[in-house]
């Protein structure tokens, strides 16, 4: 039912959250919501003994998204490498639906629960992490 409401917002606010906060969700649930919303980016099947999580990547190699999951298959973190000409549009996307708490540091509250979205600069991309806020 919360994915069904969560759709319905997102249609009615035209909003393309590129950061989207799944966490909570099923790994089912996430590749449904990517193929509906997110036709940008490409699912990459891969295999690692340490983490669980899905991959998706666009085209021309400037974002990577990771959903890391726990032994349920239910997504507990986001991850995603961005080339860093895109971090002002990311910035600014983030200023205008999240909770601003410092620099490059926003909240996200959804369903009682708060969230830490993060951007992390690096030399040649800038990594945004989601996760539930302590």
């Amino acid at each position: 039912m919360k994915i069904i409401t969560l759709f319905a917002i997102l249609a009615l606010t035209g909003i393309d959250v590129s950061g989207q906060n799944l966490i909570g969700y099923s790994d089912k649930d996430i590749k449904k919501y990517m193929r509906e919303n997110r036709r940008d980016m490409n699912f990459n099947n891969v295999v690692n003994s340490k983490f669980h999580y899905l991959k998706y990547s666009d085209n021309i190699g400037k974002q990577t998204l990771l959903f890391f999951l726990n032994h349920d298959s239910v997504c507990t973190s986001v991850r995603m490498i961005c080339d860093v000409s895109l971090k002002e549009e990311k910035v600014k996307e983030f200023d205008s639906i999240y909770k601003k708490s410092g620099k490059n540091r926003w909240i996200n509250e959804r369903d009682g629960k708060d969230y830490l979205v993060e951007i992390m600069d690096e030399k040649w991309s800038c990594v945004i992490s989601i996760e539930p806020y302590k």
